[in-house]
């Protein structure tokens, strides 16, 4: 038996897994909170400090944690820009987490490629504001001076390993982690340096991309570091996904994610093509609103939290009476719509009642999700199970409509550290790489997350009448938003 550990640096708080390399059984685990405040005493959460992601990694490892282990993994946030310079120092704080201040950049590159087909085309998705590269271009718009100091550009878990080698000359990054930084495309596999320099100004040095399996290195104590990976990558990981599985995020925006053979250039934007952690891919489809609809909707309701607002739900009936909730309330980005609003349709006096709005709102919310879904199957992605992450999927009106709705079996897995888990699973998988006992092919086959399945069953047809509903008043009040 070997022992390996997966550790994931989230925006927050780093958490550590120790596991069986054979069977990923969890052995201990570890945690660290951030430190509080950021590289600029807080003012601007977007800018973060990497020590503070060292230091925290260090609490959370204290104890002995990792004694015995032989391999390690680092999963880490997306879209966390490390400028270094010639001499591997920072240029200045890390550009983490959903930037705003890179929106008028994104939409200045989108422009200077020649609109979001061409961007498609390149690398698979259109900047957004999070993106690394719409990060450089505000760089090189407000901090010239930086931007010109900025020699060789890491990610977050790129960065983590880099440290935790010893800072070699070599540095690497992973597939999964490479496709999200909008300078590397997952169709070809390689980098679009024009790119970033289209979004810089100059040429800079690229971690060297390594395989799934492939280490990135051994320390000198002879423990081996993994490739690494982003946190979305890492996670579908850990949770054993395979082809014909999706993944429904529920946060105050949603996501959707499905294993994929191939690559996808989509043309409209809506499919942003990642690769993952095994050498498939990972499509992912977002919806700007997601969770934040049923807050909403309890506030309007003046419930005091979401658990209140599902039990009101559920005294409800499927297709909540007539009421039909499109709930674009921040806009939307799937459709594509950023400057519309929100939807009540079918009110009548029998239906104005607090239950049924409050059905309307997680029907609405789903539908929404359902969507996306389709977005993806519309471009041949199996879609035979979903799974159901966040808080919310504990509520129980979502159980009862996700199903039917999704037109697919939903899997609900109990909460875990899946990110860190999917870091160990790819140490072990390295590990075994190296000791000759496992395929550079074939991940080593952990068990599967324990979960909660449920079944469309007897309420599909109900699912799909109100899902149909929905439909038909989004194309009544946009019609042809999903052509356009």
């Amino acid at each position: 038996m070997g022992i390996v550990a997966g550790l994931d640096s989230s925006p927050d708080f780093t958490r550590i897994v120790v596991c069986d390399s054979d069977t990923g059984a969890v052995l201990r685990q570890g945690y660290a909170p951030h430190p509080l405040e950021n590289a600029d005493g807080g003012s601007r959460p977007s800018d973060v400090d990497p020590q503070a992601w060292l230091l925290s990694l260090g609490e959370a490892a204290g104890g002995g944690l990792l004694e015995g282990v032989q391999a390690i993994g680092v999963s880490a946030q997306q879209n966390a820009v490390v400028p270094l310079d010639s001499q591997g120092n920072t240029v200045r704080p890390a550009m983490a987490g959903a930037d705003k201040r890179a929106q008028v950049a994104a939409a200045d590159l989108v422009d200077a490629l020649g609109g979001r087909e061409a961007w498609a085309q390149a690398v698979g998705s259109v900047p957004q504001a999070a993106q690394p590269v719409a990060k450089l271009r505000w760089l090189a718009r407000t901090e010239p001076e930086a931007a010109q100091r900025t020699a060789v550009l890491l990610q977050a878990h790129d960065w983590l390993v880099w440290q935790l080698l010893g800072r070699p000359v070599r540095r690497t990054t992973d597939r999964g982690g490479a496709s999200g930084t909008g300078y590397w495309s997952a169709a070809t596999g390689a980098y679009r340096p024009d790119l970033v320099e289209l979004a810089l100004g100059h040429q800079v040095m690229l971690p060297e991309v390594i395989g799934p399996s492939d280490a990135a290195g051994t320390t000198p104590e002879g423990l081996l570091i993994s490739a690494g990976t982003g946190e979305t990558m890492a996670a579908a990981f850990g949770l054993g996904l395979g082809l014909g599985d999706a993944v429904v995020s529920l946060g105050a925006s949603g996501s959707v994610m499905a294993v994929h053979p191939e690559a996808l250039v989509d043309q409209s934007g809506m499919i942003t093509s990642l690769a993952d952690a095994t050498g498939m891919h990972l499509p992912v489809v977002t919806t700007l609103n997601a969770v934040r609809t049923l807050r909403g909707a309890a506030e309007m309701l003046g419930l005091a939290d979401l658990e209140s607002l599902s039990d009101l739900a559920m005294k409800s009936t499927p297709g909540a009476h007539g009421l039909v909730l499109l709930p674009y309330l921040e806009g939307e980005r799937t459709p594509n719509l950023p400057h519309t609003a929100g939807t009540l349709a079918g009110l009548r006096r029998e239906s104005m009642k607090p239950e049924h709005l409050a059905r309307a709102a997680f029907e609405g919310m789903l539908c929404g999700l359902a969507d996306a879904l389709d977005v993806m199957r519309g471009r041949g992605v199996e879609v035979r199970r979903v799974f159901l992450l966040g808080a919310a999927a504990e509520l129980s009106a979502v159980q009862a409509s996700a199903p039917a709705l999704f037109g697919a079996q939903v899997v609900v897995p109990q909460p875990a550290d899946y990110a860190a888990i999917g870091a160990a699973r790819q140490a072990a998988w390295a590990l075994g790489v190296s000791q000759g006992t496992l395929d550079p092919r074939t991940p080593p086959a952990w068990q599967g997350a324990a979960a909660q399945v449920l079944d469309p069953g007897d309420e599909l047809a109900v699912g799909q009448a109100v899902r149909q509903q929905f439909v038909s008043v989004r194309e009544q009040t946009h019609p042809g938003a999903f052509r356009s």
